[in-house]
């Protein structure tokens, strides 16, 4: 019997477009609120193959927004979860899981393999910074996600390159350290919001759990709406550029 999972994908791309998801392998990056989103998508457009990063464990805190975050998921590995969620999605979809951290030390042996395309959901500055840099560097397609916290309009979101980025205070970091280490800021393709923010002081408290650094962090409010969107935004971008029905 025809498997009918990916017939409308099918439909609207052509056989040939289809087949090269198919074929396509994607890196995803950070399995959170954006990340998970992205994979989602990615895993029901037929993606032949997928390389999920990520260290952390599902939370309760994590349920508002992460559509791997469930009552039933809290405590297990996010990669665990994310790889039997695919698996339940596609079968016949490759997964490769990477329980990591990533840093500036573990770069080269993280992109050791080639990929087509690299989705970098990673809500850490530094790593997040050493992540793209090292992308362009090595000339490895790639579709990056800035801020979505304290966002409320969808309206506001865009997907451009960073240098056109406004009123994303993540954006406006990473742009400065980046163009310190030569990177070209016109090339590097995100998904960010131009929403001007008004937001109450709840909306930034403190963690009570440390993060990787041992420090406790500031969190920023979020609602699930636009973080998915960010996410399905990426989604949307890589499914277009890898079948080859829209190059950019």
């Amino acid at each position: 019997m025809e498997n009918k999972s990916f017939a409308r994908t099918k439909a609207l791309l052509g056989d040939e477009k289809f087949a090269r998801l198919q074929n396509a392998k994607v890196m995803i990056v950070g399995l959170g609120a954006v990340g998970g989103y992205a994979l989602e998508a990615l895993a029901r457009a037929g993606i032949g193959q997928l390389v999920l990063v990520d260290f952390d464990q599902v939370e309760e805190s994590n349920i508002n927004r992460q559509i791997l975050a469930l009552n039933s998921t809290l405590g297990y590995k996010k990669c665990a979860v994310a790889a039997a969620r695919v698996h339940d999605i596609n079968p016949a979809c490759q997964v490769t899981v990477k329980d990591m951290f990533v840093n500036a030390d573990n770069l080269e042996e993280l992109l050791a393999s080639p990929v087509d395309l690299v989705i970098d959901a990673i809500d850490s500055l530094n790593p997040k910074c050493h992540l793209i840099e090292v992308l362009q560097k090595k000339g490895i397609a790639f579709i990056s996600s800035m801020g979505a916290a304290l966002k409320t309009d969808p309206s506001k979101i865009r997907l451009q390159t960073l240098d056109k980025t406004r009123n994303c205070p993540l954006a406006k970091f990473i742009r400065k350290r980046l163009k310190r280490r030569g990177c070209e800021l016109g090339k590097i393709m995100c998904v960010s919001s131009d929403e001007v923010v008004s937001v109450p002081e709840s909306a930034l408290f403190m963690e009570d759990k440390p993060s990787e650094g041992g420090r406790c962090r500031h969190t920023m409010g979020s609602l699930p709406t636009v973080t998915a969107i960010f996410g399905l935004t990426i989604a949307n971008e890589a499914i277009l550029r890898l079948s080859g029905y829209r190059l950019r």
